[in-house]
């Protein structure tokens, strides 16, 4: 059973950064297209990047591009979403998810992750 496992949320004030990492165990991690998603309260979950399993070309949602970098490690598994410049508004749940395809619709994704707070305060 593929798991995946994020951390590095927290509590941030505008235009700090934070990284999170997402962690894949019991499946063949290079295999799999690693995306980003979050969730804002009373929001619908909404794509924020992802990466290729192969040679890492990644893809971001215009709210995020030149700020966010999605980078993934195959050795160890993980992938990581480095956060700049952050504002109030990047404030959601953040998930990563596994594809076999190359999607950025939410329900074409094979596996997610349980999410982890990012709170970005004025």
């Amino acid at each position: 059973q593929v798991q995946l496992v994020e951390s590095g949320g927290g509590a941030v004030q505008a235009g700090g950064s934070l990284r999170l990492s997402c962690a894949v165990s019991g499946g063949t991690f290079s295999q799999y297209h690693m995306s980003w998603f979050r969730q804002a309260p009373g929001k619908e979950r909404e794509f924020v990047g992802r990466i290729t399993w192969s040679i890492g070309i990644t893809y971001y949602a215009d709210s995020v591009k030149g700020r966010f970098t999605i980078s993934r490690d195959n050795a160890k598994n993980t992938v990581y979403l480095q956060m700049n410049s952050l504002k109030p508004e990047d404030t959601a749940v953040y998930y990563c998810a596994a594809a076999n395809t190359l999607t950025t619709m939410r329900d074409r994704q094979s596996y997610w992750g349980q999410g982890t707070q990012v709170t970005v305060s004025s």
